[in-house]
């Protein structure tokens, strides 16, 4: 099946498993039953809202199998995955075996467009250890400015799939790709795409930091237009080299400071323009200012320069850029400001789930009262204690794994006063704000970043920032 060919084929009796359940799984067994195939779900777990999920698609007259999603099914033509079944899976290997092709729901949805006819609309694909949501977010906001019929999907908002064939036209699509879903799309093809940072993480998904990094550099292969790369991350741009692109794409990078010929960057508190103007080595176009950046710490104005070089690799005028980026406001979470109480300000980053994201937090205050701690998924935190020392005031542990976190300010910020909170019930973070409070001085900042996974004490990290925010409001109506 390759890939331009595949949006005509008859899908009518063709043997397709998906594997997997859940938020990508259920959507492609069921647009793929609506093609006339025959879908076979197969799903390792067997609790009661699996078997809820189950019967609703057995009841349109797809097969699922519970608890058995090892053995590869008698007929399969090919599979479709849910990105978070990890390549060593059983049922791949044996896909491998019998030369079953694997897609994941994004090469679904890539091979699909236009399958009703219409043009389909270009992507503009962003992917990155961080950032990732709200740079696409950053694009969508500026592509509608510009008056492009546009949505932000794939790994965040609307489905793929949905957004491939739904009714809704599309100018061009705004599409957040983990390395998950990069893993299993290897047809696709994106009109200009970025990789924002690399930093270690999935590493038990992926096996090692190589092949996680290969799987974001797909990201660029076949792009025609642009590949946006961060001039602060060789790394980045080492996968730029290394992609095959269309003939005529160019290499953009995007830099916090001043930029050179075909890159982006920021002059005088002015983001500029030096990749898509008429003469590049000696011409920069004003774009906006740092102050129309929401919030304008420093990770978060990188997130807005690749936004911005996307948006002008298809097209946009710059006062697009500009009208997009000033009506932006960021999700929930992300280094979001909850209160200040007493001259201290106090700051949500409960997103910052990797050592990587909470770098880029901590750079952004001076000086912090820090509250870090959860599931460490395998991270050392020595590097990061080392890069932030200098900027603590106090610093607040909780969660499963804090004694990492302890060991390497023990080792690298020995003076900065720690309060370990032996307790991973989620009433600790009342008592993690108010040591912070204790700690804090007027003019500080406490910043909830915790360079962990949240699953040892909230569902998601959504949760914890909803208990931080709430210890930070009952903090401030006590102080009034």
């Amino acid at each position: 099946m390759g890939s331009q060919e595949v949006s005509n084929v008859d899908w009518q009796g063709k043997h397709v498993t998906v594997a997997g359940l859940g938020v990508s799984g259920i959507p492609a067994a069921r647009v793929l039953h609506g093609l006339g195939a025959v879908v076979t779900v197969v799903n390792d777990g067997d609790d009661e809202r699996s078997r809820g999920q189950a019967a609703e698609l057995e009841a349109q007259g797809i097969t699922v199998r519970l608890g058995d999603g090892a053995t590869l099914p008698k007929s399969t033509e090919l599979i479709v995955t849910t990105p978070g079944w990890k390549p060593d899976k059983p049922l791949f290997t044996a896909a491998a075996e019998a030369g079953v092709p694997v897609w994941g729901d994004v090469e679904l949805a890539w091979r699909l467009r236009g399958r009703d006819g219409r043009e389909p609309a270009p992507w503009l694909a962003v992917t990155g250890t961080n950032g990732k949501t709200t740079t696409v977010r950053m694009l969508a906001s500026i592509l509608e400015a510009a008056g492009l019929r546009t949505a932000a999907v794939g790994n965040i908002g609307v489905s793929l799939l949905d957004a491939v064939l739904g009714e809704e036209t599309y100018d061009v699509l705004a599409v957040e790709l983990s390395s998950y879903q990069l893993h299993w799309s290897p047809s696709l093809r994106a009109h200009s795409a970025a990789v924002l940072n690399l930093a270690p993480d999935h590493l038990d998904w992926h096996g090692s930091m190589e092949a996680y990094v290969a799987d974001k550099g797909r990201i660029y292969e076949g792009n025609t237009v642009a590949c946006v790369y961060n001039v602060a991350d060789a790394a980045t741009e080492d996968l730029v080299r290394e992609a095959d692109v269309e003939e005529g794409c160019r290499a953009i990078g995007f830099t916090l400071g001043t930029p050179g010929p075909s890159q982006l960057g920021v002059v005088d508190g002015i983001l500029v323009d030096r990749a898509f103007v008429t003469n590049r080595q000696k011409q920069a176009q004003e774009l906006a200012e740092v102050a129309d950046v929401n919030p304008p710490a420093p990770h978060n104005i990188a997130n807005a320069l690749a936004a911005a070089a996307l948006a002008r690799a298809f097209g946009v005028e710059p006062a697009a850029v500009r009208d997009g980026l000033r009506a932006f406001r960021p999700d929930p979470h992300r280094i979001e400001h909850v209160a200040d109480v007493a001259g201290v300000a106090y700051i949500d980053d409960s997103k910052a789930t990797n050592t990587h994201a909470a770098e880029a937090s901590l750079a952004a205050y001076d000086p912090i009262v820090w509250i870090a701690g959860g599931l460490a998924k395998g991270a050392t935190f020595d590097e990061l204690v080392t890069g932030c020392a200098g900027r603590l005031r106090g610093v607040v542990l909780m969660g499963a794994d804090r004694a990492l976190i302890r060991e390497a300010l023990a080792r690298h910020a020995p003076e900065v006063p720690v309060t370990d909170l032996d307790r991973t019930d989620t009433g600790a973070m009342s008592e993690a704000v108010r040591e912070a409070a204790r700690l804090a001085r007027p003019g500080d900042t406490v910043l909830m970043a915790p360079a962990c996974a949240s699953m040892d004490m909230f569902v998601n990290y959504n949760k914890r920032g909803e208990a931080f925010a709430d210890a930070v409001r009952t903090l401030a109506a006590e102080s009034a």
